[in-house]
């Protein structure tokens, strides 16, 4: 793939994690936007269709997997990456939606803040920013040992 390429589907990716999170409110059921936008440690937690927000939250996660493996693609042109990354996306994905679901069945003040850190993780691209780093100093480590 040529460079000049690559660096525009870059940045059409990068553009629609943007739009994701600029249209979250039209595109997606989330009580919790507004609720941890104000006070939220001295409120109570929000009324909600729990298997509503289970599957926004979902496509959501979803949605951002699929830009995110793309975006890897792009920057290291390397499928075993992307498989690789695919297997952690699935299995934090399972972790972390048993703790939001037990966060949202069991929700007491003082957990706000580690819920809120959950579904941060649920809802924002955060594996992506902490793959690409992690994925650059292995490859960069790979090519050192071949050149010794």
């Amino acid at each position: 793939m040529q460079k000049k390429y690559r660096f525009l589907v870059f940045i059409v990716l990068v553009s629609f994690l943007i739009l994701i999170r600029a249209f979250e409110n039209q595109l997606f059921y989330d009580p919790y936007l507004l609720f941890f936008k104000n006070d939220y440690l001295y409120a109570d937690a929000p009324k909600l269709d729990m298997f509503k927000l289970v599957v926004s939250i979902t496509l959501r996660y979803t949605l951002n997997t699929i830009i995110s493996l793309g975006i890897l693609y792009v920057i290291f042109v390397d499928k075993s990456m992307v498989e690789f990354s695919l297997l952690i996306y699935t299995i934090s994905y399972v972790i972390l939606i048993l703790l939001f679901l037990y966060f949202i069945t069991n929700h007491r003040q003082e957990d706000y803040y580690l819920f809120f850190n959950i579904r941060r993780f649920l809802i924002q691209p955060i594996l992506l920013l902490l793959l690409v780093p992690a994925f650059y100093y292995h490859k960069r480590k790979k090519r050192i040992k071949i050149r010794n």
